[in-house]
């Protein structure tokens, strides 16, 4: 309901205005506009002012707080970045709090011990190297401690799912893939 036809409803069982009058009504529908105005920029700031339901520039001036942006191109995955780089904190060098937080690099990550003081970085779900991975190394490295050795594994077609899954070359030939679209063909199969 319009904020016009509200004040109309509110100033009915008066009696005493002509509300169909072009003075009165007039008047009514100037000021209803304005409200109506006023109430859709409020619920645009209150939609924005909270990662849970931000949308545009919301989001983008929360990211504008950290040294570096997470590489999340669509809002709700920027959203959950943006959430796990504001859950670091003193206390998050343990193993579960560092995969709680390593998802602020923008796409799905996982850390494991691999040694003592190594870390393996991987990306489940992502084919060969991310995209945009130099800044998304950038914020892992933000991320992680510092006095860890990180190595990182990325998800390729290994020979042995090659000759699983593909009969012949020809087999292979005929999807006419780049040897890159190849190598990161692993999530199809």
């Amino acid at each position: 309901m319009s904020h016009a036809q509200y004040l109309r409803d509110l100033l009915r069982p008066l009696g005493v205005y002509d509300l169909t009058a072009p003075f009165n009504g007039g008047e009514l529908d100037a000021q209803g506009a304005a409200l109506d105005g006023a109430m859709a920029r409020i619920e645009e700031v209150q939609r924005e002012s909270s990662l849970t339901t931000a949308e545009n520039w919301g989001l983008e001036r929360v990211a504008a707080l950290f040294v570096r942006r997470p590489v999340a191109a669509q809002p709700r995955k920027l959203a959950a970045a943006l959430a796990a780089l504001l859950r670091i904190g003193g206390d998050s060098f343990t193993l579960a709090a560092i995969n709680d937080t390593i998802t602020g690099c923008g796409i799905p990550a996982v850390v494991k011990e691999t040694g003592t003081g190594q870390v393996a970085v991987s990306f489940p779900g992502v084919a060969g190297e991310p995209e945009g991975f130099p800044e998304l190394k950038t914020i892992i490295e933000d991320i992680l401690p510092a006095h860890l050795g990180i190595e990182y594994d990325f998800w390729f077609l290994i020979w042995q799912e090659l000759e699983d899954n593909f009969p012949s070359w020809r087999s292979i030939e005929e999807l006419e893939l780049s040897w890159t679209q190849l190598e990161t063909f692993v999530e199809y199969l």
